[in-house]
């Protein structure tokens, strides 16, 4: 290979898609890449083909051996320029936000890792100067007690048409056992595991490739038994249908109170109007498949459940950056429970005859 060479660089991004279906690239512990994030590899893909072609920008990688100063200046500003100009394309012309746009340069940086650590190829380190804005999402989560109206009001029950039915009977089953809605899809009977009198819930988490062993309530079971008979645990819903019924759901059981939320551009509040950088949303227009998920963990923890054995349960990571997200929402849930506590000891008058326990 000559000291410089150029190449294309949509075709060896190609490359690393198609290196990820197959199995030949593999996460660090070596386990396959999930569809998901292949999904997100081919998505920023089709970004950099319109980027390309809208900005007329030569997408080109430069293969070399050696440098001198003035040759390493411009491949330098080159990749500079190139990040000012995507990132300028997804914020103003696709009108994105951090966290979308944070999530596409950090495929673009791994997508370099590849070059470099599995093709060898000397591309040198510039992607190191790109930098991936990030966006602190809400999380979505039902209290204990709109978890238990879901669980025990009949009459709201019947109220709902069949679809709407089938909606909260899996919800309320994901909301309990606190697995991805993709694997859910996949439970049969074989997942169920009898040991004694209790029932255990047996799953494999594609995406984490870990193994939870989830204890079923008397509620969970009458769910399952309500749909026995056909291939799967649960009826199935595609995700699309799942996440416009569970709204619906929503709306009907009255949880329509505004919540404010912040979209942030390079770091800063988007102004929404002429007002505020904050726009409302209704409670129930933010519940999707992933409410689920998050609804079991900080349910499990606000309830007092140790978080050890919380990630048991939801398969995280001991040190899982969005695992602590669950715990903060949990904590305030449980601050706002005691607080209420505490008024409600400062307005009773304590009895003469109720003993004091001093520590």
């Amino acid at each position: 290979m000559p000291a410089t060479h150029y190449q294309q660089l949509l075709p060896l991004y190609q490359q690393f898609i198609n290196s990820s279906k197959r199995g030949l690239r593999r996460k660090p512990d070596g386990n396959k890449i999930t569809n998901g994030t292949i999904d997100n590899y081919s998505n920023t893909y089709r970004l950099l083909e319109q980027f390309a072609t809208t900005k007329q920008f030569d997408l080109r990688i430069r293969l070399f051996t050696r440098l001198n100063k003035r040759e390493l200046i411009t491949e330098k500003n080159y990749w500079k320029k190139f990040y000012r100009a995507f990132t300028d394309y997804l914020y103003e012309d696709l009108n994105h936000y951090d966290g979308y746009t944070g999530s596409s340069i950090k495929n673009i940086r791994t997508f370099f890792n590849y070059l470099i650590t599995e093709k060898q190829l000397p591309v040198g380190q510039f992607h190191k100067q790109f930098f991936v804005p990030k966006e602190d999402k809400p999380v979505v989560a039902l209290t204990p007690e709109q978890l238990q109206f879901l669980i025990h009001d009949v009459a709201f029950t019947n109220s709902l048409s069949p679809a709407l039915q089938r909606t909260k009977d899996i919800f309320v089953f994901g909301c309990t056992v606190g697995l991805r809605y993709s694997d859910m899809l996949q439970l049969t009977a074989l997942n169920l595991e009898q040991q004694l009198t209790q029932t255990y819930l047996k799953v494999h988490a594609q995406k984490t490739n870990s193994f939870t062993n989830v204890l079923l309530p008397q509620y969970a079971l009458v769910i399952i038994n309500k749909y026995k008979g056909g291939k799967k645990l649960l009826p199935l819903i595609s995700k699309f249908n799942f996440n416009k019924q569970l709204k619906k759901m929503a709306e009907q059981a009255g949880w329509t109170n505004e919540i404010s939320l912040t979209k942030q551009k390079r770091g800063r509040a988007v102004m929404q109007s002429k007002t505020t950088a904050i726009q409302q949303y209704r409670f129930c227009d933010l519940i999707s498949s992933h409410t689920m998920r998050r609804t079991a963990i900080t349910t499990l923890l606000s309830l007092g459940v140790p978080e050890l054995l919380v990630r048991k349960v939801s398969g995280h990571a001991p040190h899982s950056k969005e695992f602590f997200k669950y715990v903060a929402v949990s904590q305030n849930y449980l601050d706002n429970e005691t607080q209420k506590a505490y008024l409600h000891l400062g307005k009773a008058p304590l009895n003469k005859n109720t003993p004091v326990f001093t520590m």
